[in-house]
Formats: C-alpha cells, sequence, structure tokens
C-alpha cells in the first residue's frame, strides 16, 4: 500500500486546480458576455479598422451588417450609433476611417469609378466629398489631423508606397472644441 503524503496530494491535485481556473477564466471572458445586436457596438458580422476621435467620444468603424463594407460612427458616450446620410454610397466599398479632434471630420477610402479615392464627410453638412478626384496613382490609408486641415494618406504614385499630405487650406471650418481659440489645436 502506497502512503499518500501532502507532497503527493499537491502533485495530483494543482494539475486539475490549475485546469479548473482556466477553463473558469475562459468561460468568464467567452464572447456571449458581449451585447450582440443591430444597436450595440458588436454585431455577428465583421467589424474591423476602427478609429477613435481626439476627444474620445466617437468610433467610426468598417462594418459588413449591411452586406457590404460601411463606415459606421458609434458614439461611445451615448452608447448609439450617429446617423450619417450621404457616407456611405451604394455600390460602392467605404474602408480606413480616420475621425477630426470632435468627429466632425471622417477620411476615408472609398471607390470611384473602379479606382481607390481619398474622401471627406462632413457631419455638419452631411456630404461627402472625393478628395483625390483626378489621382493618377492608388492611395491607401488616410488619416485626418485633429482639427480637420490636414489629411495625410499613402499613394503608389512612384512605384512605390510614399507619403502626401493634403492641406485642405486656411479657409476650411476647423474642427476645434467648444471655447478653443481657433489658433490652439486640439
Amino acid at each position: 500500500m502506497k502512503k499518500i503524503t501532502p507532497s503527493f496530494w499537491l502533485q495530483r491535485q494543482i494539475p486539475w486546480g490549475l485546469s479548473f481556473t482556466l477553463a473558469s477564466l475562459l468561460v468568464s471572458c467567452s464572447y456571449s458576455d458581449i451585447p450582440i445586436g443591430p444597436t450595440s457596438l458588436n454585431s455577428r458580422y465583421t467589424e474591423q479598422q476602427p478609429a477613435l476621435s481626439g476627444n474620445g467620444r466617437f468610433l467610426a468603424f468598417v462594418s459588413n451588417r449591411n452586406g457590404s463594407h460601411l463606415v459606421l460612427l458609434y458614439d461611445l458616450e451615448q452608447q448609439q450609433f450617429i446617423a450619417t446620410p450621404g457616407l456611405n454610397r451604394p455600390e460602392t466599398i467605404a474602408e480606413s476611417p480616420s475621425l477630426s479632434y470632435t468627429g466632425r471630420y471622417i477620411a476615408y477610402i472609398t471607390s470611384d469609378q473602379g479606382r481607390p479615392v481619398v474622401a471627406l464627410y462632413d457631419r455638419a453638412t452631411q456630404q461627402s466629398q472625393i478628395l483625390t478626384p483626378i489621382y493618377p496613382a492608388w492611395v491607401r490609408n488616410p488619416n485626418i489631423s485633429p482639427n480637420g486641415r490636414y489629411v495625410v494618406f499613402e499613394t503608389a504614385s512612384r512605384g512605390q508606397w510614399d507619403i502626401e499630405v493634403l492641406d485642405r487650406g486656411p479657409n476650411i471650418e476647423l474642427d476645434i472644441p467648444n471655447g478653443a481659440a481657433v489658433g490652439e489645436s486640439p
């Protein structure tokens, strides 16, 4: 008959205890705890390419909830989606969103006549405009400055990926926090 010592008991019980603890952690972190639905941040569809506004309130991301790549805007404070009429055009793909400081401006990639272009959506006017309509090369990964004046993106105009800086000009309406002086940068 084998004598059961404390060390023998520990050798047998520790693996079971660790396995139980690990299983408990996995169950507690399961995806079923994440709210899923048409009005929640997550859905059963692919959500990707997240971008956060400078003030941390808005989240833009690409989703295929409606059967195509759409840029969606979510208010993290109110925990609801923000309507963006004019942002997503029918039968086009939208990708790589970037937000200005308060989320007024959204720079993103869309398609125009089969080629990717950099577009800019203004939530105040609810209009989208193409910033690179006759650009001779492929573009990708736009990023807008916090105040909305500058948009940077990658371009393959020289046969390699380079960076372009597009200045929207001094006369645009800047995206600045309420009460900030015009010369201040958020």
